[in-house]
């Protein structure tokens, strides 16, 4: 069943399933809390209670948000965990990565672990070497450039092909369900808002993190020209000891889609660690 947490004026959509220690889930750009239909009810099904929610101006939730930076998402994720009872886990993909740093460092009575897939938690450079060395880095980078600047629906979809290597079972249906909600009014606007924010909000967090982190690349992540290397800086800023880098082979930027068992395997002893005694 979807719930709604009201935030400022504006509708926060999300659902709970399972009992026991809080996890919450939340996705990247250009999705909805869909994403998780594969790790979600793994998650539920292992004795915890998952909060799968819609980021800001992303699937139910409402549009017309102030801001959708990872400062502004990270709130949101504070406010949700604070809402339901903490503490609690964030499993964060992508732009969701980046404000789940931000929320364990500035709610680290709330928030005992973070688990980051293919997190953009950094400032990105400009990387010429690797656009002239690896094609899908290449491809994946051109494709949203064309969604940054003209809002491309098409353009978007052909990222997300690279984005995906492997296609789950279900790919037709859900890259029509992706379509139809980015074709509505106002949907490809916070997109194109979200890709133009700057990860220097989260990437001056790493250093404040005191709780666990894990984060999980994929090796054949479009966005990066080396997944393994953006992971390894990701754990250099944070304080010694208490970061871990997993890459999976062959997968890409949604490798809780198209590897949900492998990112399970590797989420419940953190789960089970670091939520024993919540």
């Amino acid at each position: 069943m979807t719930e709604s947490l009201s935030i400022a004026g504006n509708n926060l959509a999300y659902e709970v399933s399972g009992q026991g220690p809080l996890v919450v889930l939340a996705h990247g750009i250009g999705d909805s809390r869909h994403s998780y239909r594969f790790l979600a009810p793994a998650l539920a099904g292992a004795g915890y209670r998952v909060a799968n929610v819609d980021i800001r101006g992303c699937g139910d939730s409402s549009l017309g948000w102030d801001g959708y930076s990872r400062t502004d998402i990270a709130g949101d994720l504070v406010a949700l965990v604070r809402h339901l009872g903490g503490p609690a886990v964030i499993i964060g993909q992508s732009i969701s990565g980046g404000a789940a740093t931000i929320a364990a460092a500035t709610a680290p009575d709330l928030i005992n672990g973070v688990i980051e897939l293919a997190p953009f938690t950094r400032v990105q450079p400009f990387d010429l070497g690797g656009l002239m060395r690896v094609k899908r880095f290449r491809t994946g980078y051109s494709q949203m450039a064309q969604v940054l600047i003209r809002g491309s629906l098409a353009s978007w979809k052909k990222y997300l092909d690279a984005a995906y290597p492997v296609k789950p079972a279900d790919w037709d249906a859900e890259l029509r369900r992706i379509e139809a909600k980015l074709s509505e009014p106002g949907r490809m606007k916070v997109l194109q808002a979200m890709c133009k924010t700057s990860p220097t909000d989260a990437g001056a967090q790493l250093a404040n993190v005191t709780c666990p982190v894990l984060v999980i690349e994929g090796s054949l992540d479009p966005d990066w020209a080396d997944p393994r290397a953006e992971g390894e800086k990701i754990i250099a800023d944070l304080p010694r000891g208490i970061g871990e880098l997993v890459v999976i082979d062959g997968a890409g930027h949604y490798a809780h889609v198209q590897t949900p068992d492998e990112v399970f395997a590797l989420a419940r002893p953190f789960l089970d660690k670091t939520l024993a005694n919540a």
